[in-house]
């Protein structure tokens, strides 16, 4: 048991890195890709008054790698319906991820966090986008939307890296767009997804899965309409499907021609999909380690992670959920919801 925990620590603390380009449509169902930038490029949403949030500028000493947070509250006087969430991000930003939290007071000076670790419980806060892209938007289907509350308190989680052999800044603006509330039909919430059973050999490839997490019981009806695959440097590919089990896929619901881990694209739905009853996702992970060194599991830029991410509606919370062979059988773990979540988040 100590040693599940230990995994599913290791693997809540991961950090995600780039949600991508505006929403798009399709018809018949097909999943429809668009790479444009902006808030309004994609968007179907009207887009109303815009709240900014800013990381201010950092410097990174070369060599460098920290994931640092702060906590800033918007200035929204009323309850907005966020439509839109556009990131700007600097080069040395290897990623950021947005939330809004409960906590009541401003933490304006960066400090080390944890990704993910503490943020779990929906009492605490709800992750809303993750960016790797330096001119990054998301835009909700019409009628859907991030619900703030007057003044929100939302939490940029920065993770920058300087390869570079000079210092350099890194900083983030997160800017969200309110639609009218006659607009809204429902509010929309995140499934993280992933497993850490990573052990890339040197100078060879390798493939992970297919692994198969049923999705949790509260998501049983709910309708999926973005979803993005992730690893580090090595990935060369992330596909996954919707399944009845775990030796019977449904639907391909990313397969992304020339997927790029640095850029990895967002794949939008219009109509939404949705996962059969009782079931959940299937989805693999690729890579070919070109080092001299065996890559495992981190949450380094130079360690590996087989990761996805993906938006629903209507909101039953964020959850996370993870699988892995390191236990006899295979175990797959969702939190919140399971036992084992308290013993890794108190």
């Amino acid at each position: 048991m100590s040693r599940l925990i230990a995994v599913f620590s290791v693997a809540l603390m991961a950090c995600g890195t780039s949600a991508s380009a505006p929403a798009g449509t399709g018809g018949g169902g097909a999943a429809a890709t668009t790479t444009g930038v902006g808030p309004s490029s994609g968007s179907s949403n009207s887009l109303g008054e815009a709240f900014s949030v800013a990381f201010d500028p950092v410097m990174v000493a070369a060599g460098a790698e920290k994931t640092q947070c702060l906590v800033k509250r918007l200035t929204n006087q009323t309850a907005i319906h966020v439509g839109n969430i556009h990131n700007v991000i600097s080069e040395s930003s290897h990623h950021l991820i947005v939330y809004r939290v409960a906590d009541t007071t401003e933490q304006t000076v960066p400090f080390a966090c944890q990704p993910f670790a503490d943020l779990l419980k929906p009492e605490k806060g709800t992750p809303l986008m993750i960016s790797q892209k330096h001119d990054d938007t998301l835009a909700l289907p019409k009628g859907i939307s991030f619900d703030l509350e007057p003044q929100q308190m939302i939490r940029l989680e920065m993770h920058y890296i300087n390869t570079t052999d000079a210092p350099r800044e890194a900083s983030a603006l997160t800017t969200f767009y309110a639609m009218p509330a006659s607009e809204v039909t429902a509010a929309a919430d995140f499934l993280f997804v992933g497993n850490p059973d990573i052990n890339l050999k040197p100078k060879s490839k390798a493939t992970l899965g297919p692994s198969f997490v049923p999705v949790p019981a509260a998501l049983a009806d709910v309708s999926y309409f973005g979803i993005t695959g992730h690893t580090h440097k090595f990935g060369t590919n992330v596909t996954i499907s919707t399944a009845e089990d775990k030796i019977t896929p449904v639907k391909s619901v990313y397969e992304v021609p020339n997927w790029q881990w640095a850029e990895p694209t967002t794949v939008y739905h219009d109509p939404p999909f949705t996962v059969p009853p009782g079931g959940g996702f299937q989805f693999t992970c690729e890579w070919n380690n070109t080092s001299d060194k065996t890559v495992k599991f981190g949450e380094s830029a130079t360690d590996e992670m087989c990761f996805f991410w993906t938006y629903y509606y209507p909101a039953q919370g964020p959850f996370v959920c993870i699988y892995t062979d390191q236990a006899p059988g295979g175990i797959n773990l969702c939190c919140p919801g399971s036992p084992i979540c308290a013993k890794i988040f108190g």
